[in-house]
Protein backbone atom coordinates (compact mmCIF):
# COMPACT_ATOMS: atom_id res chain seq x y z
CA UNK A 1 0.00 0.00 0.00
CA UNK A 2 1.03 3.26 -1.12
CA UNK A 3 2.04 6.04 1.70
CA UNK A 4 -0.65 8.30 0.56
CA UNK A 5 -3.10 5.71 -0.09
CA UNK A 6 -5.83 5.39 2.88
CA UNK A 7 -6.30 2.12 4.44
CA UNK A 8 -9.92 0.33 3.12
CA UNK A 9 -11.90 1.09 6.39
CA UNK A 10 -13.38 -2.13 7.01
CA UNK A 11 -9.19 -2.93 6.67
CA UNK A 12 -9.34 -1.02 10.25
CA UNK A 13 -10.20 -2.85 13.52
CA UNK A 14 -13.89 -2.00 14.84
CA UNK A 15 -14.27 -0.70 18.47
CA UNK A 16 -16.98 0.18 20.15
CA UNK A 17 -17.30 1.62 23.46
CA UNK A 18 -20.56 1.25 25.41
CA UNK A 19 -21.17 4.16 27.33
CA UNK A 20 -24.04 4.25 30.20
CA UNK A 21 -25.53 7.35 32.17
CA UNK A 22 -22.53 8.41 34.78
CA UNK A 23 -19.89 7.46 32.45
CA UNK A 24 -16.62 8.78 33.35
CA UNK A 25 -15.28 11.15 30.80
CA UNK A 26 -11.48 10.01 31.21
CA UNK A 27 -12.42 6.07 30.74
CA UNK A 28 -13.83 7.23 27.76
CA UNK A 29 -11.38 9.56 26.13
CA UNK A 30 -8.87 7.36 26.90
CA UNK A 31 -10.14 4.81 24.74
CA UNK A 32 -10.60 6.80 21.74
CA UNK A 33 -6.78 8.70 22.37
CA UNK A 34 -5.10 5.29 22.31
CA UNK A 35 -6.55 4.03 19.10
CA UNK A 36 -6.31 6.86 17.29
CA UNK A 37 -3.11 6.87 17.97
CA UNK A 38 -2.67 3.48 16.68
CA UNK A 39 -1.57 3.66 13.36
CA UNK A 40 0.71 1.60 10.23
CA UNK A 41 4.18 3.26 9.39
CA UNK A 42 2.69 5.22 6.95
CA UNK A 43 0.30 6.94 8.95
CA UNK A 44 -2.58 5.35 8.55
CA UNK A 45 -5.24 4.41 10.89
CA UNK A 46 -5.22 1.12 12.26
CA UNK A 47 -8.62 1.07 14.37
CA UNK A 48 -12.45 2.79 13.70
CA UNK A 49 -13.83 3.63 17.00
CA UNK A 50 -17.24 4.46 17.60
CA UNK A 51 -18.89 5.50 20.58
CA UNK A 52 -22.76 3.71 21.46
CA UNK A 53 -25.36 3.97 24.36
CA UNK A 54 -28.63 1.46 24.70
CA UNK A 55 -30.65 4.63 23.97
CA UNK A 56 -28.75 7.36 21.31
CA UNK A 57 -28.58 10.48 22.31
CA UNK A 58 -27.87 12.64 25.52
CA UNK A 59 -25.73 10.87 28.22
CA UNK A 60 -25.20 12.36 31.16
CA UNK A 61 -21.58 11.92 32.51
CA UNK A 62 -20.13 12.23 36.24
CA UNK A 63 -18.77 15.28 35.23
CA UNK A 64 -20.74 18.77 35.21
CA UNK A 65 -21.19 18.08 30.91
CA UNK A 66 -23.10 15.36 29.30
CA UNK A 67 -22.07 13.83 25.88
CA UNK A 68 -24.05 13.23 22.63
CA UNK A 69 -23.84 9.68 21.52
CA UNK A 70 -25.11 9.04 17.89
CA UNK A 71 -24.85 5.22 17.84
CA UNK A 72 -27.21 3.02 19.83
CA UNK A 73 -26.79 -1.29 20.13
CA UNK A 74 -26.55 -1.50 16.45
CA UNK A 75 -22.80 -0.53 16.87
CA UNK A 76 -21.80 -3.47 19.18
CA UNK A 77 -22.78 -5.92 16.66
CA UNK A 78 -20.62 -4.22 14.43
CA UNK A 79 -18.10 -4.15 16.40
CA UNK A 80 -15.20 -6.44 16.60
CA UNK A 81 -14.08 -4.97 20.31
CA UNK A 82 -16.51 -3.61 22.77
CA UNK A 83 -15.25 -1.70 25.97
CA UNK A 84 -17.26 -1.14 28.42
CA UNK A 85 -16.05 1.77 30.65
CA UNK A 86 -17.31 2.57 34.22
CA UNK A 87 -20.24 3.97 35.27
CA UNK A 88 -21.40 6.16 38.36
CA UNK A 89 -24.70 5.12 38.15
CA UNK A 90 -26.80 2.65 40.53
CA UNK A 91 -29.43 1.65 37.58
CA UNK A 92 -26.77 -0.75 35.96
CA UNK A 93 -27.80 -3.58 38.09
CA UNK A 94 -30.26 -4.61 40.98
CA UNK A 95 -29.25 -5.05 44.68
CA UNK A 96 -28.08 -8.49 43.68
CA UNK A 97 -25.87 -7.25 41.06
CA UNK A 98 -28.20 -8.73 37.95
CA UNK A 99 -28.34 -6.67 34.53
CA UNK A 100 -31.07 -4.12 34.42
CA UNK A 101 -32.80 -5.56 31.15
CA UNK A 102 -32.20 -2.24 29.06
CA UNK A 103 -28.34 -3.17 29.30
CA UNK A 104 -28.93 -7.24 29.37
CA UNK A 105 -30.64 -6.23 25.37
CA UNK A 106 -27.94 -4.12 24.52
CA UNK A 107 -25.03 -7.05 25.30
CA UNK A 108 -27.31 -9.08 23.42
CA UNK A 109 -26.61 -7.53 20.18
CA UNK A 110 -22.48 -8.57 20.75
CA UNK A 111 -21.74 -10.84 17.82
CA UNK A 112 -20.59 -14.29 19.05
CA UNK A 113 -16.56 -14.25 18.95
CA UNK A 114 -16.68 -10.43 19.69
CA UNK A 115 -13.58 -9.36 21.93
CA UNK A 116 -15.12 -7.81 24.87
CA UNK A 117 -12.97 -5.57 27.84
CA UNK A 118 -13.87 -3.51 30.62
CA UNK A 119 -12.23 -0.52 32.43
CA UNK A 120 -12.63 -0.05 36.04
CA UNK A 121 -15.53 -0.93 37.63
CA UNK A 122 -17.54 -1.85 33.81
CA UNK A 123 -16.12 -5.41 34.89
CA UNK A 124 -19.63 -5.69 36.90
CA UNK A 125 -21.25 -5.35 33.73
CA UNK A 126 -18.97 -8.27 32.18
CA UNK A 127 -19.39 -10.33 35.86
CA UNK A 128 -23.20 -9.71 35.65
CA UNK A 129 -23.75 -10.95 31.92
CA UNK A 130 -21.79 -13.80 32.92
CA UNK A 131 -18.98 -13.57 30.93
CA UNK A 132 -16.27 -13.82 33.86
CA UNK A 133 -17.58 -16.99 35.42
CA UNK A 134 -14.74 -19.44 36.03
CA UNK A 135 -12.05 -16.93 35.14
CA UNK A 136 -10.00 -14.67 36.61
CA UNK A 137 -10.43 -10.80 36.53
CA UNK A 138 -10.09 -7.31 38.28
CA UNK A 139 -11.82 -4.42 38.93
CA UNK A 140 -10.54 -1.12 41.35
CA UNK A 141 -9.97 -2.21 44.54
CA UNK A 142 -12.61 -0.12 45.99
CA UNK A 143 -15.01 -2.48 44.85
CA UNK A 144 -13.42 -5.73 45.60
CA UNK A 145 -15.60 -6.63 48.40
CA UNK A 146 -18.59 -5.94 46.38
CA UNK A 147 -17.69 -7.61 43.82
CA UNK A 148 -16.80 -10.66 45.58
CA UNK A 149 -19.53 -10.53 47.13
CA UNK A 150 -22.14 -10.36 44.15
CA UNK A 151 -20.10 -12.47 41.84
CA UNK A 152 -18.37 -15.12 43.86
CA UNK A 153 -17.91 -17.46 40.09
CA UNK A 154 -15.46 -15.03 39.37
CA UNK A 155 -11.69 -15.46 40.25
CA UNK A 156 -11.17 -12.10 41.49
CA UNK A 157 -7.22 -10.60 41.67
CA UNK A 158 -7.61 -6.49 42.44
CA UNK A 159 -3.82 -6.44 42.62
CA UNK A 160 -3.22 -6.21 39.44
CA UNK A 161 -3.74 -3.51 36.56
CA UNK A 162 -5.47 -5.98 33.90
CA UNK A 163 -6.09 -9.66 33.16
CA UNK A 164 -6.48 -10.90 29.50
CA UNK A 165 -8.46 -14.29 29.27
CA UNK A 166 -8.21 -13.83 25.45
CA UNK A 167 -11.53 -12.89 24.25
CA UNK A 168 -12.53 -10.85 27.61
CA UNK A 169 -10.37 -8.85 29.23
CA UNK A 170 -11.01 -6.47 32.28
CA UNK A 171 -8.71 -3.62 34.06
CA UNK A 172 -8.56 -2.05 37.10
CA UNK A 173 -8.81 1.78 38.22
CA UNK A 174 -9.18 4.41 35.29
CA UNK A 175 -5.59 4.92 34.57
CA UNK A 176 -5.79 1.38 33.81
CA UNK A 177 -7.41 1.88 30.67
CA UNK A 178 -4.55 3.23 29.30
CA UNK A 179 -2.62 -0.04 29.99
CA UNK A 180 -5.02 -1.99 28.79
CA UNK A 181 -5.87 -0.24 25.02
CA UNK A 182 -2.19 -0.20 24.59
CA UNK A 183 -2.28 -3.96 25.74
CA UNK A 184 -4.68 -4.81 22.97
CA UNK A 185 -2.77 -2.15 20.50
CA UNK A 186 0.35 -4.51 21.31
CA UNK A 187 -1.65 -7.47 20.57
CA UNK A 188 -3.22 -6.51 17.96
CA UNK A 189 -0.12 -5.12 15.98
CA UNK A 190 3.15 -5.55 17.75
CA UNK A 191 5.20 -3.97 20.55
CA UNK A 192 6.64 -0.92 17.91
CA UNK A 193 3.35 0.73 16.84
CA UNK A 194 2.20 0.07 20.60
CA UNK A 195 5.16 2.10 22.28
CA UNK A 196 4.58 4.77 19.47
CA UNK A 197 1.22 5.27 20.29
CA UNK A 198 2.56 5.61 24.10
CA UNK A 199 4.92 7.95 22.94
CA UNK A 200 2.77 10.14 20.80
CA UNK A 201 0.55 10.26 24.36
CA UNK A 202 3.33 10.77 26.84
CA UNK A 203 2.65 7.72 28.74
CA UNK A 204 4.98 4.53 29.03
CA UNK A 205 4.50 1.72 27.15
CA UNK A 206 3.58 -0.60 29.51
CA UNK A 207 3.65 -0.20 33.18
CA UNK A 208 4.49 -3.14 35.96
CA UNK A 209 0.75 -5.85 35.67
CA UNK A 210 -0.07 -4.34 31.82
CA UNK A 211 1.17 -7.67 29.96
CA UNK A 212 -0.60 -9.92 27.33
CA UNK A 213 -2.41 -12.49 28.74
CA UNK A 214 -0.57 -12.84 31.97
CA UNK A 215 -1.83 -11.75 35.19
CA UNK A 216 0.91 -9.54 36.43
CA UNK A 217 1.29 -8.89 40.17
CA UNK A 218 3.15 -5.83 40.23
CA UNK A 219 5.87 -5.06 42.98
CA UNK A 220 5.43 -1.50 44.58
CA UNK A 221 9.24 -0.14 45.64
CA UNK A 222 7.50 1.30 48.46
CA UNK A 223 8.35 4.79 50.44
CA UNK A 224 12.06 5.73 52.54
CA UNK A 225 11.45 3.20 55.33
CA UNK A 226 13.43 0.30 57.04
CA UNK A 227 13.69 -1.21 54.06
CA UNK A 228 14.58 1.20 51.67
CA UNK A 229 19.08 0.56 52.06
CA UNK A 230 18.46 -3.29 51.10
CA UNK A 231 16.13 -2.03 48.51
CA UNK A 232 18.39 0.90 46.65
CA UNK A 233 21.43 -2.22 46.63
CA UNK A 234 19.20 -4.58 45.66
CA UNK A 235 18.03 -3.13 42.85
CA UNK A 236 21.62 -1.50 41.85
CA UNK A 237 23.27 -4.97 42.04
CA UNK A 238 20.30 -7.86 40.54
CA UNK A 239 23.09 -9.32 38.60
CA UNK A 240 24.62 -10.40 42.29
CA UNK A 241 24.13 -12.54 44.85
CA UNK A 242 21.57 -11.19 47.50
CA UNK A 243 22.37 -12.91 50.71
CA UNK A 244 19.96 -11.45 53.49
CA UNK A 245 22.16 -10.65 55.77
CA UNK A 246 24.45 -8.33 53.79
CA UNK A 247 20.85 -6.93 52.65
CA UNK A 248 20.14 -6.16 56.31
CA UNK A 249 23.70 -4.74 57.17
CA UNK A 250 22.47 -2.24 53.80
CA UNK A 251 19.69 -1.11 55.69
CA UNK A 252 21.54 -0.91 59.34
CA UNK A 253 19.02 -3.30 61.09
CA UNK A 254 19.11 -7.03 61.83
CA UNK A 255 17.99 -10.06 59.70
CA UNK A 256 14.74 -10.18 61.62
CA UNK A 257 14.05 -6.34 61.78
CA UNK A 258 14.58 -6.21 58.02
CA UNK A 259 12.35 -9.64 57.69
CA UNK A 260 9.30 -8.03 59.65
CA UNK A 261 10.07 -5.16 57.73
CA UNK A 262 9.76 -6.44 54.69
CA UNK A 263 6.85 -8.03 55.70
CA UNK A 264 4.79 -5.16 56.69
CA UNK A 265 5.53 -3.16 53.82
CA UNK A 266 5.10 -5.17 50.89
CA UNK A 267 3.96 -9.28 52.51
CA UNK A 268 6.95 -10.38 50.97
CA UNK A 269 9.72 -11.60 52.50
CA UNK A 270 13.10 -10.32 51.28
CA UNK A 271 13.80 -12.85 49.03
CA UNK A 272 10.52 -12.81 47.62
CA UNK A 273 10.72 -9.49 46.99
CA UNK A 274 14.10 -10.14 45.40
CA UNK A 275 12.89 -13.01 43.18
CA UNK A 276 9.78 -10.38 41.86
CA UNK A 277 12.59 -7.72 41.14
CA UNK A 278 14.97 -10.05 39.36
CA UNK A 279 12.14 -11.80 37.06
CA UNK A 280 10.60 -7.86 36.41
CA UNK A 281 14.17 -7.07 35.41
CA UNK A 282 14.43 -10.51 33.20
CA UNK A 283 11.07 -9.29 31.56
CA UNK A 284 12.10 -6.08 30.51
CA UNK A 285 15.53 -7.59 28.98
CA UNK A 286 13.42 -9.88 27.29
CA UNK A 287 10.93 -7.53 25.70
CA UNK A 288 13.51 -4.53 24.83
CA UNK A 289 16.78 -6.69 24.24
CA UNK A 290 17.98 -8.47 21.91
CA UNK A 291 20.14 -10.41 24.38
CA UNK A 292 20.05 -14.11 24.35
CA UNK A 293 18.25 -15.87 27.37
CA UNK A 294 21.20 -17.07 29.22
CA UNK A 295 22.34 -13.39 29.28
CA UNK A 296 19.43 -12.47 30.66
CA UNK A 297 19.14 -14.97 33.29
CA UNK A 298 23.09 -13.63 34.52
CA UNK A 299 21.80 -9.78 34.16
CA UNK A 300 19.16 -10.65 36.52
CA UNK A 301 20.81 -12.93 38.74
CA UNK A 302 19.31 -15.95 38.10
CA UNK A 303 22.47 -17.72 37.08
CA UNK A 304 21.41 -20.12 34.33
CA UNK A 305 19.16 -19.96 31.64
CA UNK A 306 17.30 -22.78 33.22
CA UNK A 307 16.66 -21.53 36.43
CA UNK A 308 15.13 -18.16 34.24
CA UNK A 309 12.88 -20.96 32.75
CA UNK A 310 11.92 -22.30 35.94
CA UNK A 311 10.69 -19.09 37.49
CA UNK A 312 8.99 -17.19 34.46
CA UNK A 313 7.29 -20.83 33.65
CA UNK A 314 5.99 -20.66 38.09
CA UNK A 315 5.17 -16.92 37.73
CA UNK A 316 3.63 -16.40 34.13
CA UNK A 317 3.23 -19.73 33.40
CA UNK A 318 5.64 -19.26 29.95
CA UNK A 319 8.86 -19.87 28.54
CA UNK A 320 11.40 -16.90 28.39
CA UNK A 321 10.76 -17.67 24.35
CA UNK A 322 7.22 -18.16 24.38
CA UNK A 323 7.19 -14.49 26.51
CA UNK A 324 9.46 -12.58 24.07
CA UNK A 325 7.39 -13.49 20.75
CA UNK A 326 4.33 -12.73 22.93
CA UNK A 327 5.50 -8.73 23.30
CA UNK A 328 7.63 -8.59 20.48
CA UNK A 329 4.84 -8.79 18.64
CA UNK A 330 5.26 -9.83 15.04
CA UNK A 331 9.03 -9.77 15.41
CA UNK A 332 11.38 -12.84 14.62
CA UNK A 333 11.55 -15.07 17.82
CA UNK A 334 14.77 -14.96 19.19
CA UNK A 335 16.12 -18.28 20.71
CA UNK A 336 15.54 -19.31 23.75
Amino acid sequence: MRKNQAMPLRARHRVAVLVRDGVLPMELGLVHQVFAEAKTPGGEALYEVRTAAPVPGQVRTDADFPITVAHGPAALAWADTVIVPASHSPAETDSTGRLGPELAATLARIRPGTRIASICTGSFVLAAAGLLDGRKATTHWKSAAQFRAWFPAVDLDPNVLYVDNGDVLTSAGEASGLDLCLHLVRRDHGVAVANTAARHLVVPPHRDGGQAQFIERPVPVGPRSVTSGARDWALANLDQPLPLAELAERSAVSVRTLTRAFRAEFGLSPGQWVTRQRLEHARHLLEHSDLPVDRIAGAAGFGTATSLRAHLQASLGVSPSAYRRTFRGSEPALPA
